[in-house]
């Protein structure tokens, strides 16, 4: 089945809300491109209503629920990124145009293209009669801001929301043709560090020699943070770290992501990190210490022959599934402590802010039902995927839902997301339709599981 000129329709006015989450000048636009979304899901006959937050608005439909039946949440997102530096698109964001079979507007992958390819099947499954499955469709307007009222509105809506299964597509193919479903991502812990030395600057000359260098202190202290093979020293890091299943680690040897194409990327001699693991390991199954920012002393031009009187770091570690922040960063604050007392200074750790990871095992049924439906979709199997980034709305889904979060994109790599000219491709909205139809048929055919998913089942 082809696009017809109402599916573009669809898609093209729903980009044509300036619909930027971040910006106060419009939130009108937000809460115009939410009661669209309701007033087009009631159209086709949903269940739709608009439901007020401490922010932007969100919409909820769903088809006539029976107990059955299985039960999929999809989830997306209609606010987008600010559009800044104007200058640099081609055309204007808002005003969609179709160039060499792309679509070029903000919001045109991320994530209103991917979100208007899920809703043309489901007009289409709609039109076809009832359904082998209930739907619920929940689209927020605020994930371009962290989502921060998200988790008080599940709370607080869970009898709506139920479900067994959530899919979101807001990711990516591998590349064009080759469709993926990530699996994981990582989670984050950000520090500080602050060394006290001595009461002010000192003259390096006239103090040098006898007086503690909180800077070099600092740096000591860094340098044991990891070992000579690129592994994390602190005690305990480890010890939740999920391993990766053979059947992830045989899809990742035929990714195209190689140590060439790294170094290439990265214009860096070659990969480091833990010897003993291979890149795609190293980058999205295991976790890391970066130091961020080093600061301490004169930064200007030229000399300045000091003692600094104090050394600042900033620090992240990227955690991976079972891991949890707040026991990640406690120990690694504890260690840090310990470090400074040991080198006979004063300090400060501070805890910025951290993320939990995202894991849904490849094993799951509804994990299954999305690789045949890919698969179907694409005349391709999907690749088994973790990006080492970290989105936290796949976490807090999993978190309070406690079911599995089903990440299936369509967008690419070279789609300029959060860039100016973003798009996506024409052709990827059939593909998006048909994956839903066969994704809801496969979800049909297998019975409704006789209980919810707890965190700890899903990462078993």
């Amino acid at each position: 089945m082809s696009l017809s000129t109402d599916e573009l329709a669809v898609y093209f006015d729903y980009l044509r809300f300036p619909s930027i989450s971040a910006a106060p000048a419009h939130q009108q636009d937000c809460r115009d491109c939410a009661n669209w979304l309701v007033e087009l899901l009631a159209k086709w006959g949903l269940a739709s209503a608009l439901h007020e937050t401490d922010g932007h608005p969100i919409v909820l439909a769903h088809t006539a629920r029976e107990s059955s039946k299985q039960t999929l949440l999809i989830y997306g997102h209609y606010d987008v990124q600010p559009v800044e530096p104007l200058a640099l698109w081609e055309t204007p964001p808002f005003e969609p145009s179709l160039r060499e079979g792309l679509v070029h507007a903000r919001g045109a992958t991320d994530n209103k293209g991917q979100t208007a390819a899920l809703l043309i099947g489901l007009r289409r499954l709609l039109g076809r009669g009832p359904l082998p499955v209930n739907l619920v469709i929940f689209i927020e307007g605020g994930e371009e801001i962290g989502s921060p009222y998200l988790a008080d509105f599940i709370s607080t809506h869970r009898p709506q929301i139920a479900c067994d299964g959530v899919l979101v597509c807001d990711t990516s193919l591998v590349t064009a043709g080759w469709p993926a479903i990530t699996l994981g991502l990582r989670g984050i812990v950000c520090l500080e560090i602050l060394i006290h030395g001595p009461a002010k600057d000192l003259h390096s000359g006239i103090f040098g020699g006898a007086t503690a260098n909180p800077a070099q202190a600092l740096s000591r202290i860094l340098a044991r943070a990891t070992d000579a093979d690129g592994r994390i020293t602190i005690p305990g890091l480890y010890d939740d770290v999920l391993p990766v299943s053979n059947k992830e680690l045989i899809s990742w040897q035929v990714l195209p992501w190689t140590a060439e194409w790294f170094t290439a990327t990265t214009r860096c001699s070659a990969p480091t990190g833990e010897q003993n693991y291979s890149l795609l390991e190293r980058v999205w199954a295991r976790p890391t210490f970066e130091i961020n920012g080093l600061t301490s002393g004169h930064q200007g031009s030229g000399s300045k022959t000091i003692i600094p009187a104090t050394a600042l770091a900033k620090i992240s570690l990227r955690l991976v599934p079972n891991q949890d922040p707040d026991v990640i960063a406690a120990l690694v604050a504890t260690w840090l402590n310990q470090q400074i007392a040991a080198e006979g200074f004063v300090g400060e750790v501070t805890i910025d802010h951290g993320g939990y990871p995202f894991f849904t095992p490849p094993e799951n049924p509804l994990v299954h039902a999305a690789e045949i439906a890919l698969t179907q979709t694409f005349g391709r199997a999907p690749a088994f995927t973790r990006e080492g980034i970290s989105i936290p709305i796949a976490s807090l889904l999993q978190r309070e839902m406690k079911v599995p979060i089903i990440l299936a994109g369509l967008g690419l790599a070279d789609c300029n997301a959060h860039s100016p000219n973003e798009s996506f491709p024409i052709s990827h909205l059939e593909l998006g339709a048909q994956f839903l139809e066969n994704y809801v048929a496969q979800l049909g055919s297998s019975a409704a599981p006789s209980h919810t998913t707890s965190p700890n089942e899903l990462h078993s």
